[in-house]
């Protein structure tokens, strides 16, 4: 598990330090911070110790590199600044900084709720406008009174509370739950308590550990839901709190949470139409979008289901009106009719605010325009105001909010405000004239960032062709099948090559010389199994960047070395797997309604065809000699003509996937995309490669009852759109399932089964891929 105690001989950090306690949040992590203090120490509990006792300012966090030895003391913390990729650093939090409850009048309360009792976004303390404050954070400096969250700086009996942004409201008082408080209000979506135990008995198991259980509820990607340490919480929706457990039998289970006596929080009830996901509607309409009428939530007929008044409290959920209970997009209801188990209504938009009344049962036919090649690039031009691409992700790597989604952050960016911005999903844009696109982000305690897109060169230039002559056949020399070679195939951790010199030129320092420089953590007495007999750039501590050592230059204590991988060593250069030269469209939604895709866009997609070449399968290029399928797709082999496959050549038309890192699971809501040839339904592009793209559903979600019923397996993954209408079929089989990452394609999934093509609340069910990368990865090395 990545949360632990820090503990020296045994004896817990808090008995050494007081009461402070800390939580490694992320290995890899680290936090951007004008102000900070360095030291030099040998451990992290020394790190520790210089954060407890910093008097520069209140330490909330510190950051340890374990290779320089280096420790960053720093008054933020991943609630308050963005929290960054960094290798072979550790980010350790303050507990209590990250708790989301009070004790008593919540004097000492540090969470980042920033919303009063009524729905009021808070003011930030600094500001003065619209209200002109008596408390701000010269007057009270040690109140920490930061951003907008909501605090206690004059002790008020009622706890927490803040100026609002609202004319007429000065102040308001939070809804924060108390520590000492073990209850829920209504399903238990806002619980912020400590239960770790569930109803049956069983502990759960912490949310950063993936045993075990995999699963994609991941604190780093979801952070509006607060998954802390290994408390119960209800993330998806579900009637009440929840949470995986440490039996190896016993995925997840409910917990046990009484119902609070006070006051839940109040909704402020839309009547006649809706903002946002209209979780707030209560008005009375009755039928769906397509004029099927409601049926009575109480009841079990026709529909059987669980979106019951009782399973789910203070959602409103009277008569037969729609509602949105579950994190939908829009409000929907069961219907009455026995053949269409549910469906989407068509409820107005309130004002400014666009609500669910423009869009129809599926998507809009916006997403599937025939773009032109310079509409959807991934670049923009002077300040982004016409671009118009998918990036959906912030320049620190946080998932954008929709714009149409009020929800952690309330704005008036909105379609109906911007119709010209093209604000749909959660697509960086830039509506207002800033310098750059960005987007409102899902982290709370950060409204909004700028976002990874680069600016389009001024002067293009056109790709060269290249040459046949380019690409020449690999020497026998250069291709020995063992870990000797010079190229390192993923992050290098099992490199043993020569290669003893970093970037810079600078000869490595025998891993067993403790001159020029001294250290502890990487010797070959720590590390016997990482080939460390010697001064040959290694990956000992698993480094993403690659094979590294220390240096025989005083002034230089460590450097990576220039190692190329194995499976572009005969690649040309700036080819990188995942990054196609020509940008897909990225048709989001609509390949069984999906959208024909434009050539070359998706460069590893493969054809696998019978001996009269007849397309029956698709794969994927991992490697210039390897293609990634289903097994079911080659159980009938002697129908098939296999060629014997030459290495294919990388260019700007043929270019793999990426693979993930081992048992990575893709947390829910990600963007990902499926093509190939496959069977189309008469929704058009026949014989030619379609594409689509929809959200991953979290398997505890995607083997519910009413969607695939306990038939989704660990090696498995669900993706897809719950109302239906855009799929996989057949024909796809074997083909790739890609999601979207830091400006790469990662092969996450290989088409596997599912119940029909584009049938509602029945998504596709995809092999997942990071959990053979060992094996993959042995596969290639065996037979190179």
């Amino acid at each position: 598990t990545f949360i632990q105690k820090l503990v020296l001989l045994s004896v817990p950090l808090s008995s050494l330090l007081g009461t402070c306690v800390y939580e490694v949040t992320s290995q890899g992590a680290w936090i951007l911070s004008l102000v900070k203090r360095e030291y030099s120490v040998g451990t992290v509990l020394e790190c520790a110790v210089k954060c407890n006792i910093e008097t520069a300012f209140t330490c909330r966090s510190f950051m340890y590199i374990e290779k320089d030895q280096e420790c960053l003391t720093i008054p933020a913390n991943g609630k308050i600044e963005s929290v960054l990729r960094r290798t072979s650093t550790s980010l350790y939090e303050k507990k209590e900084y990250l708790m989301e409850c009070v004790n008593g009048i919540g004097m000492d309360y540090r969470g980042t709720t920033s919303k009063t009792n009524s729905g009021k976004t808070c003011q930030r303390w600094a500001s003065t406008y619209p209200q002109r404050p008596n408390m701000t954070p010269s007057t009270h400096p040690k109140a920490d009174l930061e951003s907008n969250f909501c605090r206690n700086p004059d002790g008020d009996s009622k706890g927490p509370w803040c100026y609002t942004t609202d004319p007429g409201t000065r102040w308001e008082t939070c809804n924060i739950q108390n520590c000492s408080e073990e209850c829920m209000h209504c399903s238990g979506k806002n619980y912020r308590g400590k239960i770790s135990t569930t109803e049956n008995g069983y502990t759960c198991q912490h949310w950063n550990a993936q045993k075990p259980h995999n699963h994609g509820y991941i604190p780093s990607a979801l952070l509006e839901k607060y998954l802390e340490e290994n408390y119960c919480r209800n993330p998806d929706g579900d009637p009440r709190p929840w949470c995986f457990t440490t039996s190896p039998s016993k995925r997840w289970d409910f917990c046990s949470i009484p119902r609070c006596t006070s006051e839940p929080p109040r909704v402020v009830e839309e009547l006649t139409c809706a903002t946002g996901d209209g979780s707030a509607y209560r008005g009375t309409i009755g039928v769906t979008a397509s004029g099927k009428a409601c049926q009575v939530w109480a009841t079990q007929t026709p529909q059987q289901h669980n979106r019951t008044p009782d399973n789910y409290p203070c959602k409103g959920l009277e008569l037969n009106y729609c509602r949105n209970p579950d994190h939908e997009k829009m409000p929907w209801c069961f219907t009455t009719d026995p053949e269409t188990r549910w469906e989407y209504c068509k409820v107005p938009s309130c004002g400014d605010v666009p609500g669910p009344g423009h869009l129809t049962l599926h998507h809009d036919d916006d997403d599937n325009e025939d773009y032109d090649d310079d509409v959807n690039e991934d670049c923009y031009v002077d300040d982004g105001t016409d671009y118009r691409g998918m990036v959906t992700e912030t320049i620190s790597g946080k998932r954008c909010q929709s714009w149409s989604s009020m929800t952690p952050h309330s704005h008036n960016k909105t379609p109906q405000v911007f119709p010209k911005a093209d604000l749909r999903r959660n697509l960086c844009r830039n509506p207002d004239g800033d310098r750059a696109p960005w987007c409102y982000t899902t982290d709370p305690s950060v409204r909004w960032e700028f976002c990874s897109v680069n600016r389009c060169p001024t002067a293009p230039k056109p790709t060269p062709k290249p040459d046949k002559h380019d690409q020449p056949k690999p020497k026998p020399s250069q291709t020995p099948s063992d870990d000797s070679r010079d190229c390192k195939v993923g992050n290098g951790g099992t490199y043993r090559g020569p290669t003893s010199m970093t970037v810079l030129g600078v000869t490595c320092q025998s891993w067993s010389a403790q001159s020029p420089h001294q250290h502890t953590s990487f010797t070959p007495e720590s590390h016997p199994d990482k080939g460390m007999e010697s001064n040959n750039c290694r990956n000992p501590d698993n480094d993403a960047n690659g094979p590294w050592c220390y240096t025989t230059d005083r002034n230089q204590k460590w450097d990576y070395c220039q190692i190329p991988d194995c499976v572009y060593f005969w690649s040309p250069a700036g080819l990188k797997c995942g990054q196609p030269v020509s940008k897909p469209r990225r048709c989001f939604g609509r390949i069984v309604g999906g959208c024909v895709s434009k050539p070359h866009s998706w460069p590893w997609q493969i054809s696998l065809r019978t001996n009269t070449g007849i397309h029956f399968c698709g794969g994927t290029l991992i490697a210039p000699q390897w293609v990634l399928t289903a097994v079911h797709c080659l159980e009938r082999m002697f129908y098939i003509f296999l060629a014997v496959w030459s290495p294919a050549i990388i260019n700007d038309k043929v270019l793999p996937a990426c693979l993930p890192e081992k048992d990575y699971v893709v947390p829910p809501g990600t963007e990902c995309y499926v093509t190939g040839w496959g069977e189309t339904q008469g929704t058009g592009g026949e014989g030619l490669l379609k594409e689509t793209g929809f959200p991953v559903i979290e398997n505890k979600v995607c083997n519910r009852p009413a969607y695939l019923d306990n038939r989704v397996k660990e090696h498995e993954m669900c993706a897809g759109n719950i109302e239906g209408g855009a799929d996989s079929c057949q024909g796809d089989s074997g083909g790739p399932l890609v999601c979207h990452a830091q400006n790469t394609f990662v092969l996450q999934g290989v088409t596997s089964w599912g119940l029909g093509c584009a049938n509602a609340m029945k998504p596709g069910v995809y092999v997942r891929v990071s959990k053979f990368t060992d094996w993959i990865n042995s596969q290639i090395k065996m037979n190179s």
